[in-house]
């Protein structure tokens, strides 16, 4: 059925709702030629599953009460047991379709959110990846990527314990509550060179398979300069509302326009603010924003 997904797909609707009504007028046909020797009314059970994918509850069902009248309309049986014949039969072509009707939109479900997942990794201006159950990359952005530096440019299908082999035990493949937390470890670059990583990382599940995503800073510098620096967590700049506001939504991943229709405001505020932002956190880029928002603002986030 996987290979098969495509049938029940959304520009399909039409052709399928049509194949599917042609396929039950012929077996109601045949079913009354053949009348006199077997009942094909099984077979109502294909054009059900295959419109179920792409009908509301309730017109499944009258399509397996409709399938179920035609069923029991060129039975052979004894008629002193229709009413109880047409219950089961009604009940077990409703049932099917609505079996299949359910399997369909939850695996629609689960794409979806595998795609809103892809969307925001790819987006984020934050390193960002995503590991399976088997410690492989799952899903990476191009922030990650620069991060990481893999060999053949790609961290998707790659072991995460290649990069950091702290966030592959992380990893419990057994049962377990899920859990969020953060941690320094020491992290490799596919070009051999080591850094101080910063990773705020979460478990999560997508059916019953375990899976983690994590956020990744290289903190090295900060860390090589933390005994001189008088910037520090307690000297940090003060933001206000606004600026908080911009940096929360900047975190997320939105661009300029979607911040500013969330805020109510014009985009060259949201430029304003960001270039407030950037004067007062000493930095040049967006990525380096949120990743001083990760490590010196996270409690106001």
């Amino acid at each position: 059925m996987p290979h098969l997904d495509w049938i029940w797909e959304r520009q399909n609707r039409v052709p399928v709702l049509l194949a599917s009504s042609v396929i039950v007028l012929a077996i109601a046909v045949v079913d009354w030629w053949t009348k006199p020797y077997f009942s094909l009314g099984f077979l109502y059970l294909f054009p059900i599953m295959l419109a179920a994918g792409l009908l509301p509850r309730w017109a499944i069902i009258l399509l397996g009460l409709a399938c179920a009248l035609l069923c029991e309309r060129f039975s052979n049986l004894d008629p002193s047991d229709a009413n109880i014949r047409l219950g089961f039969e009604a009940l077990a072509l409703c049932g099917c379709g609505l079996l299949t009707s359910e399997v369909l939109r939850n695996k629609r479900l689960s794409f979806e959110a595998q795609e809103r997942m892809r969307v925001l990794v790819e987006t984020s201006p934050a390193a960002i990846v995503t590991v399976d159950e088997r410690g492989f990359i799952e899903l990476a952005n191009q922030a990650a990527n620069e991060l990481m530096v893999p060999h053949d440019g790609h961290l998707i299908g790659q072991p995460i314990a290649a990069f950091l082999p702290e966030l592959h035990h992380a990893l419990r493949p057994e049962e377990g509550p899920q859990f969020r937390t953060s941690m320094q470890c020491r992290g490799h670059r596919g070009n051999g060179e080591s850094f101080l990583a910063e990773v705020w990382f979460s478990s999560y599940k997508e059916g019953s398979t375990p899976k983690l995503a994590a956020i990744i800073a290289d903190v090295s510098e900060e860390q090589n300069a933390a005994a001189g620096s008088s910037f520090d967590q307690k000297e940090r700049p003060s933001l206000n509302t606004r600026e908080l506001d911009v940096l929360r939504l900047v975190v997320q991943g939105l661009a300029n326009k979607e911040i500013a229709s969330r805020m109510q405001i014009s985009e060259s505020g949201v430029k304003n603010t960001l270039q407030q932002l950037f004067g007062k956190t000493e930095v040049r880029t967006r990525s380096q924003l949120v990743r001083v928002a990760l490590e010196r603002y996270r409690d106001l986030l």
